[in-house]
């Protein structure tokens, strides 16, 4: 169950692109903040319908500043590396992070590296390059080395995130409520300090807005955390790379963009590299129907 909750999770941000899209000119503050207080509503309700009581969020300091570093860190960093490089060179850089997740599981205790998760996460990251890139060519001006930077320690944040969870996994996920309510507070400073407001207009960029703090930029985090802690950490983090492929597939579904020779071939690239990864756990299922 713990792999499947990272699966959803990586589902849910397949969605991030296109909401985004849909609640219209919202700034990247502005709309983290407004997300992230919609999640922890939602977490807060969850914990007082399910009679959980608040105390659950009195967790040690080391827990805390995991989880803000770990979501407000990631998120400020990349919007910061966006503003400073350009957009595919810095997507890229930053979506090295489930490469360093199934390379830095290596570290964890009873896990162990195989050569078919390198190579599974390594194709993997060459669809996400087809995606991102569009296809063209790649290069690192110097002009923007403090973007790439940037965008080198965005990768390095949620990587090092996601497998330090790994060591917290006594902690329950329902502190990830605080994570959120923090996170939240904190966007909504660095909004104040460097935006200007704008609101969503119509109902349809506010059902986008309340959609992203329900899925992606909400009940996401909330499975993830579930899934790093309790299930195939190696395999999660290789079939990460499938989010920037199905985003661009919903955003062909519903007419944003068009299919392209590209889309095809980081579709191959994606699966295949998804499917080395997990050898072990079609091992373990081919046993257990044995």
């Amino acid at each position: 169950m713990g792999t499947l909750s990272g699966f959803s999770a990586v589902l849910m941000w397949a969605l991030l692109a296109l909401l985004t899209a849909w609640s219209g000119d919202v700034p990247p503050f502005q709309l983290a903040a407004m997300s992230f207080a919609i999640a922890s509503v939602i977490g807060l309700v969850m914990l007082k319908v399910r009679g959980v009581g608040f105390s659950v969020l009195r967790q040690p300091l080391p827990v805390w500043l995991l989880g803000i570093v770990g979501l407000f860190g990631y998120h400020a960093l990349y919007f910061a590396a966006l503003r400073n490089a350009p957009a595919a060179e810095a997507s890229l850089i930053a979506y090295l992070w489930p490469l360093l997740i199934v390379l830095g599981s290596a570290l964890l205790p009873g896990e162990r590296l195989r050569w078919f998760h390198v190579l599974g996460a390594l194709l993997g990251l060459t669809g996400a390059a087809l995606i991102v890139t569009d296809g063209g060519s790649f290069s690192l001006d110097p002009r923007f080395a403090l973007g790439y930077a940037l965008a080198g320690l965005c990768a390095l944040t949620w990587s090092s995130y996601s497998l330090l969870s790994r060591r917290f996994g006594k902690v329950p996920t329902d502190v990830v409520t605080g994570f959120c309510l923090a996170t939240a507070c904190l966007a909504l400073l660095a909004h104040l300090a460097f935006e200007t407001t704008i609101w969503p207009q119509g109902a349809g960029e506010w059902l986008a807005v309340f959609l992203l703090g329900l899925l992606p930029v909400g009940g996401a985090f909330y499975v993830w955390d579930h899934g790093v802690k309790h299930g195939d950490i190696q395999v999660i983090g290789a079939a990460s790379y499938a989010a920037p492929l199905l985003s661009t597939l919903i955003l062909i579904a519903v007419g944003e963009t068009s299919m392209r020779f590209e889309i095809a071939g980081a579709a191959i690239l994606i699966t295949i590299g998804a499917c080395l990864a997990a050898l072990p756990l079609f091992s373990r299922l081919s046993r257990r129907a044995a």
